[in-house]
């Protein structure tokens, strides 16, 4: 493949924006695609591709390369990729033969499966001889994933449409509401997505929704609904009767949830913001159902935010697992004696998933509960993004 100057050009700036500006990958890639409209479909992704795939291996990458210089950084990931240089000024001096030469020398496993040492030590205490696998499995890139919509069309049906305009994909088995696109595209641009038909949403994720059993004319809580994905999947569920309330802390998190509500064809989702404890009192056990996809370290979908281990510290592991806590503590009082509450996380870590469960079945407030069944979804055995549901009931 021929290397373009604008296009490397976009890398190495959105390359230098993420570590030395410590920014988001995804939003630093969405901003870059924008700065230039006469990028095409082939430039701009590349310009993804290569940026996310130097995120992912920037520890192996720093680790062989001669300088510290982003394009030479470029340079070598690209001779990683077993592809040759052209010679241009910036990449003098980066020798393939030393690279090489280096990358052999390496032999243990945070460099060459490029993850921070603390955090290597952390994933083998804790899933042990599943660790290796997960992690070589978290460094893949990861499938786009559609949940069709229901309300509006069935997943053939989608199939059918989406295949007219040359778009391939296949029904994972499982997943009753995915589809899985054949190759990687902006499908955000396709009349489908515009009329409501589906959302991107991993299949793992998909599972979330249907484990909390919802139906028609129900009350439900989705009390950390972010963007609102997984209120959307309960509205289908749901055939959009009854009521879905959609709360956050941080309230400009629902400002788009309405948008998509309307796309979608749904009218059932109130989003409303959680100002203190006294939102929470004035829902106490209101809900047939309750949904608690919590904050946690994204440890189960590195595959879409790389970034996320270099972010991350062991501060912040245990900050995120005290939040989560806090979360299961007081917020289990909305839902209603018989009702059903979902606690789920997209991480793979049993200090953010079981043992959460078992630390909050054991207090004061966790008694009035039991256990229904527990999911821990590892991206070795789906194919998908590393998930765990909990399923638990209020007792009567």
């Amino acid at each position: 493949m021929k290397l373009h100057t604008s296009t490397v050009n976009g890398v190495v700036t959105a390359i230098d924006e993420i570590f030395k500006n410590n920014r988001y990958a995804d939003k630093v890639i969405e901003r870059t695609l924008k700065s230039n409209p006469k990028w095409g479909a082939r430039d701009r992704g590349f310009i993804a591709e290569s940026v996310y795939d130097m995120v992912r291996w920037w520890k192996l990458i720093n680790a062989v390369s001669l300088s510290s210089d982003t394009f030479h950084l470029f340079g070598t990931y690209w001779l990683l990729q077993g592809k040759e240089l052209p010679e241009w000024r910036e990449f003098k001096g980066i020798n393939a033969e030393v690279v090489e030469r280096k990358y052999k020398r390496i032999t243990d496993r945070a460099t060459l499966q490029s993850i921070p040492e603390w955090l290597d030590k952390m994933g083998e205490e804790l899933l042990g001889e599943k660790w290796e696998e997960e992690l070589s499995t978290l460094n893949t890139q990861a499938d786009v994933v559609l949940r069709v919509n229901t309300l509006k069309i069935s997943r053939e049906d989608l199939m059918n449409r989406l295949a007219k305009d040359d778009i391939d994909t296949y029904a994972p088995k499982g997943y009753k509401d995915a589809l899985v696109l054949g190759r990687r595209q902006n499908i955000f641009k396709n009349a489908a997505f515009k009329e409501g038909l589906f959302e991107v949403q991993d299949a793992s994720s998909q599972l979330v929704a249907q484990a909390l059993e919802v139906e028609p004319g129900m009350r439900v809580i989705d009390a950390c609904a972010g963007a609102g994905g997984k209120s959307l999947h309960l509205a289908a569920l749901m055939e959009n009767k009854g009521r879905i309330i959609s709360m956050d802390v941080e309230g400009w998190k629902l400002q788009n949830t309405k948008l998509r509500a309307r796309r979608n064809g749904i009218s059932i989702i109130e989003p409303r913001p959680i100002e203190g404890n006294k939102t929470i009192k004035r829902l106490k056990e209101s809900a047939d159902r309750l949904l608690l996809d919590v904050p946690c370290t994204g440890l189960g979908v590195l595959r879409r935010n790389p970034d996320t281990k270099w972010k991350i510290s062991p501060e912040s592991v245990a900050k995120v697992q005290e939040i989560q806590q806090e979360i299961l503590q007081n917020y289990a009082v909305m839902l209603k004696p018989g009702g059903i509450m979902v606690y789920a996380t997209c991480s793979i870590l049993p200090s953010e998933n079981q043992h959460q469960i078992e630390k909050f079945l054991t207090s004061e407030k966790g008694k009035t509960f039991e256990l229904i069944e527990d999911q821990k979804v590892l991206a070795q055995e789906s194919g998908f993004d590393g998930f765990y549901i909990a399923k638990l009931k209020k007792k009567d």
